[in-house]
């Protein structure tokens, strides 16, 4: 980033000392004219110039004239200048009194003392201002040659917004340019702050987007209201502005307001490739009309599922969860931005199956989408009997009621975890898949799995941790610098499951054509430094150490599986995957169950080491909470 160029105080005193000279001839010859009176008077201003070259300077330097920073200068400085000459004059014209009195010379203009402020105010003032605007107009022509610059419109032109406009001003390597306020005050229409004009009020801000070109909306307004903020969202959202708010200086001061409120980290920045986009024709067919389920409707996959199904027009969205204030939280949301959506809450526990036989046989829903499973790979090793009954029991008890009440598609979210797994969470994870598959292929319903990675800005996902490590000052904690996963966000998350249900003909796996994993410490190098900060220098970055049967990268698919291309370019469906099957899978899974009831996590390890295909959980040590996978 371009630095703002900086003039030495010693180069500021050689320039007071050359105008203190112009200043007091000036002052003379303003007063007497040039001619034969001037050189009467000439004694007296050799003598002035003299007295002011000593007095001067020091009072200056006393007051501290030499000690800023000037191309940051504002109104403070101005009163500062005015003291300091004012101040600076008091001893000249006393000393010069004095001198007259005692004939040192014949005479002396006394109004010349007078002018002599007046220019000095001028001369010091004008010095030290044209030293800012210099390193302004400096600033900004590297800025210009360093990258384009962005066009900033600013909502509300209060003291905030006033605030964004001269900092911008002032600090033009920032590469942000004002364009403009919108407030609602009609006495601001048409007036301008800092040369920035009001250009309308709060409603005409889309057609201002459509009209001018504007590459990023600020809101200076600390205190806005959620309506205000709601409606710069939805319109700068509509035509793909990016949008940001200032928080108040009160916040600031008071810690209120964390590194990631001053700067928001766009996830997909994160990616380091495009986005997926979905194929819409293929969700129409698929949720329009139906009644349709959503098991662990609070989490951040299952909630964002609930939001994308609402845009198709369901009948009926049934949102499931077990914690009752996620599941509230969800409805609010859906209430709020869907309010004709017919939405019926449920806390259920997917282990309860006469609980979910009631929820089936109340409102027959057509669709299942089944979100609800323990993910937390760390706690879930210190808490194996209830993976079990989560993620496995509780997965066969949903798709058991599923076939008991005709749904005509069901589909289940997994983790790449689930291959080849070294870890509780992934092994029933792969059990759940087998179970949904081997459902279909028995049936021939349209049942499927959906499989991706890592989850940006998920519950329980590395991406809050390391905001939260950020937040603290650091550091911030990996285990190896040579860890890498795969990595999506949630809006792709959820694409790739509606995709699923759509082209599901039963008995596949879905999977993203995710590209190349992410290294762990380019993730948290991006973060560090899109929370405007940088790696090594203001976060330290500090590993914990591998732990013994860790692996270093995961796996979307097993080796030998057969990968066909779907409807969708970058979706890929798996066939052909070796799996228990029949009487082989559900014995079992009644064995694990039984032996999670009696409390032998040992022997559940054991059991899922030796049915599960690659699977190396016995060679990995209890997790700590705190760990990164």
């Amino acid at each position: 980033m371009p630095r703002k160029p900086h003039i030495s105080n010693r180069y500021l005193l050689l320039g007071d000392l050359f105008f203190i000279v112009v200043s007091v001839f000036a002052s003379y010859a303003l007063r007497l004219d040039i001619g034969p009176v001037l050189m009467f008077y000439l004694p007296s201003a050799l003598w002035m110039i003299g007295i002011s070259l000593v007095v001067k300077p020091l009072v200056y330097y006393t007051l501290g004239l030499y000690r800023r920073m000037w191309m940051y200068a504002s109104m403070r400085e101005l009163k500062l200048i005015a003291i300091a000459v004012t101040v600076a004059e008091i001893p000249v014209f006393m000393a010069m009194i004095s001198l007259l009195s005692l004939n040192i010379f014949r005479g002396m203009p006394r109004t010349a003392l007078v002018i002599d402020w007046l220019l000095s105010l001028i001369f010091v003032g004008g010095l030290r201002f044209s030293v800012r605007l210099w390193s302004e107009s400096v600033a900004r022509a590297q800025a210009a040659r360093q990258g384009q610059t962005r066009r900033v419109l600013i909502v509300g032109a209060g003291d905030a917004g006033a605030l964004v406009v001269r900092e911008l001003q002032k600090n033009p390597q920032l590469n942000l340019e004002p364009i403009g306020f919108l407030d609602d005050n009609p006495a601001k229409l048409r007036q301008q702050i800092y040369g920035i004009p009001v250009i309308g009020t709060l409603e005409d801000l889309a057609e201002t987007l459509e009209r001018r070109r504007v590459d990023e909306v600020v809101i200076a307004i600390p205190s806005a209201p959620g309506r205000v903020v709601r409606l710069v969202a939805d319109a700068c959202r509509g035509r793909g502005v990016p949008f940001r708010t200032i928080p108040g200086i009160y916040e600031l001061l008071g810690g209120k307001v964390s590194v990631n409120r001053l700067r928001e980290v766009d996830i997909t920045d994160l990616l380091r490739r495009q986005p997926t986009q979905l194929k819409e024709e293929l969700m129409g067919q698929t949720l329009n009309g139906r009644i349709v389920l959503v098991t662990g409707g609070g989490g951040s996959i299952g909630r964002e599922l609930c939001r994308q199904i609402a845009r198709w027009g369901p009948s009926m969205l049934i949102l499931m969860g077990h914690g009752e204030n996620s599941v509230f939280e969800a409805v609010l949301d859906l209430q709020e931005n869907f309010p004709s959506l017919l939405v019926k809450p449920v806390i259920a526990d997917v282990r309860d199956q006469p609980r979910l036989q009631t929820i089936f046989s109340q409102y027959h829903p057509q669709v299942v989408f089944h979100a609800a499973a323990h993910k937390h790979v760390p706690l879930m090793e210190l808490n194996v009997e209830d993976a079990i009954t989560n993620n496995v029991m509780g997965t066969r008890n949903l798709v058991e009621t599923a076939l008991d009440y005709g749904v005509e598609r069901l589909v289940m979210i997994s983790t790449d975890k689930a291959i080849r797994p070294a870890n509780v969470m992934g092994a029933t994870k792969r059990l759940a898949e087998m179970l949904v598959l081997d459902a279909a292929r028995r049936t021939g319903k349209p049942f499927s799995v959906v499989r991706f990675g890592n989850v940006l800005g998920s519950r329980g996902s590395v991406v809050p941790k390391f905001k939260r490590q950020i937040a603290r000052g650091g550091p911030v904690t990996i285990t190896h610098p040579d860890m890498e996963r795969f990595f999506m966000t949630i809006p792709e998350a959820v694409y790739l499951v509606l995709q699923a249900a759509g082209m599901s003909n039963g008995c596949e796996t879905f999977v993203l054509n995710m590209g190349q994993p992410v290294r762990i410490q380019d993730l948290a190098e991006d973060l560090i430094r899109l929370s405007g900060l940088e790696p090594g220098r203001d976060i330290e970055i500090t590993y914990t150490g591998i732990r013994l049967g860790e692996k270093l990268s995961e796996q979307l698919w097993e080796e030998g599986d057969i990968l066909e291309p779907t409807e969708h370019p970058e979706i890929l469906r798996l066939m052909g995957q070796t799996n228990l099957q029949d009487l082989e899978l559900q014995t079992a899974v009644d064995d694990l169950i039984e032996l999670a009831r009696s409390g032998d996590a040992p022997a559940i390890i054991a059991t899922l080491d030796c049915i599960i295909p690659g699977a190396m959980i016995r060679s990995t040590p209890p997790s700590q909470i705190e760990s990164i996978d």
